[in-house]
């Protein structure tokens, strides 16, 4: 097989998923999104060069991301005004627990770690960082606040995995990528997408970006896109020998 390619000029068409918020605060956060979505790690993933300690080592940590962040949108489910917004934070939660942190299990357990050894990990300080951030805005803000803060992770991965889409890659690296390039997490962004928008036109009509709040919205945005890209770097630094 040739060299494989997974050009840094790579492109996919941008996409608001049909969330016209989150289109907005896309395009506010600017440099810092593509920073998060065009990381190295994510380079290095797509062409097959990521070291595979750095893949484990983050994999390691987004388990116990994604034990928290269950919990911040369960919060979600609280701070829901109806029984729709309920039911869709409801099955995020159950597709985070039942589904997207069973790959990072069953990729681990083929390499030797257990579920119970994730479980008992050391949470990282960039960890730490990200899942404390959206707790306080969960416990602290409201629905709109909190969806500001966890959309840069939904949305981000949909864009991310699109972007792979194509990549020759390492089978492992592959299994990732199709996970969230698939049709199932792709049909998850667009209906978290109109969550968003129900909750933005209940609480700020139309004329969002008009709103007294759009500037807070956008620095909770932006400060957990700055948090992602920081995870995908966290995951090259425990990935590194003696690390």
């Amino acid at each position: 097989m040739g060299a494989r390619k997974f050009p840094e000029t790579a492109t996919t068409t941008a996409t608001d998923y049909g969330s016209a918020l989150f289109g907005a605060l896309r395009q506010h956060a600017d440099c810092n999104w593509m920073k998060y979505i065009r990381h190295e790690f994510v380079c290095r993933l797509g062409d097959g060069s990521l070291p595979r300690s750095a893949f484990l080592a983050y994999l390691e940590q987004d388990y116990l991301f994604l034990l928290h962040y269950a919990r911040a949108w369960a919060m979600a489910v609280v701070k829901s005004e109806t029984a729709g917004q309920m039911r869709m934070a409801a099955a995020t939660v159950n597709a985070l627990i039942n589904e997207e942190i069973s790959l990072h299990v069953r990729v681990c357990e083929r390499e030797g770690i257990t579920e119970e050894a994730l479980l008992n990990a050391r949470e990282a300080p960039q960890n730490i960082a990200y899942t404390r951030y959206v707790m306080d805005t969960a416990l602290g803000g409201d629905l709109l606040d909190l969806l500001c803060a966890m959309s840069p992770c939904v949305f981000g991965y949909g864009e991310i995995g699109c972007l792979l889409a194509d990549a020759d890659t390492e089978p492992v690296y592959r299994e990732w990528i199709d996970a969230y390039c698939g049709e199932p997490y792709q049909e998850l962004c667009r209906s978290v997408a109109g969550l968003v928008e129900e909750v933005r036109l209940a609480r700020l009509g139309s004329d969002f970006m008009g709103s007294p709040r759009w500037e807070s919205l956008c620095s909770r945005f932006s400060t957990a896109v700055e948090l992602e890209a920081q995870f995908w770097s966290m995951g090259m630094d425990l990935g590194k020998p003696g690390a």
